[in-house]
């Protein structure tokens, strides 16, 4: 059995240790997707992720999957691709559009995790100032993007798209290369697979993950100055 949280928004989780080892990372069950609660839970290192008619699941999976954003991996034709001025970047001009894409259905078929009421939980804290989207747009169509939350220095990746080849490559290589200029020092990418590793992202163990987390009552380092180099 997990433990169920309260209704309270600020009542704590469990501590992380805690977590389940099958399925790996499950840590507690039910709560809201207050700001309040969501805040709470990614200072933590945990994060919500559960189907359309399942009660809210907690996770905190270890080893963590990071990228430190001076670490991301560009690859010679993804920089020839990037260069050819084929694509245009911006930074939280259209949030709500990043996040519905994230939630499409995968052409696998498969359903998506980001629920209707995940969908608004993110975009109030958007309106908070705390989760934000980077954008990728070709001939004025969004083409691709990736969204997450700002806490301190860390980076809390949630979801990304891509509907053009590269698109959610030159995504995420172009948040790394923000993140660093801003002194971010970590993108939390959750849960490894080889997309993510090929990019330049590594697992760390727990230990090492929660010290990063104590960065995270700093102030925050995003910033409203996004400047998308013309050339990579």
């Amino acid at each position: 059995m997990i433990p169920l949280l309260s209704p309270d928004p600020e009542s704590p989780f469990p501590a992380t240790e805690r977590a389940l080892e099958h399925p790996p990372g499950l840590l507690a069950a039910g709560g809201d997707l207050s700001v309040t609660r969501l805040v709470n839970a990614y200072r933590r290192g945990i994060f919500p992720w559960y189907s359309e008619g399942e009660p809210i699941l907690w996770w905190s999976p270890a080893p963590r999957c990071v990228l430190y954003p001076e670490h991301v991996h560009i690859s010679r034709r993804l920089r020839r691709r990037y260069n050819r001025g084929e694509f245009t970047l911006s930074a939280d001009r259209a949030f709500a559009q990043v996040i519905e894409a994230c939630a499409q259905a995968r052409r696998d078929g498969k359903g998506t995790w980001i629920t209707a009421q995940m969908r608004t939980a993110y975009i109030r804290l958007h309106q908070a100032g705390i989760a934000h989207s980077l954008e990728v747009w070709r001939k004025d169509e969004l083409a691709g993007g990736i969204y997450g939350l700002a806490l301190g220095p860390v980076f809390f990746g949630e979801s990304m798209f891509s509907r053009v080849t590269d698109a959610s490559k030159v995504a995420l290589v172009a948040l790394c290369r923000q993140l660093s200029q801003w002194r971010f020092t970590l993108l939390d990418c959750q849960v490894s697979n080889p997309h993510l590793l090929s990019m330049g992202a590594e697992e760390i163990p727990r230990a090492k993950f929660q010290r990063h987390l104590r960065e995270t009552s700093a102030p925050d380092h995003w910033r409203q100055d996004f400047i998308a180099a013309p050339r990579w």
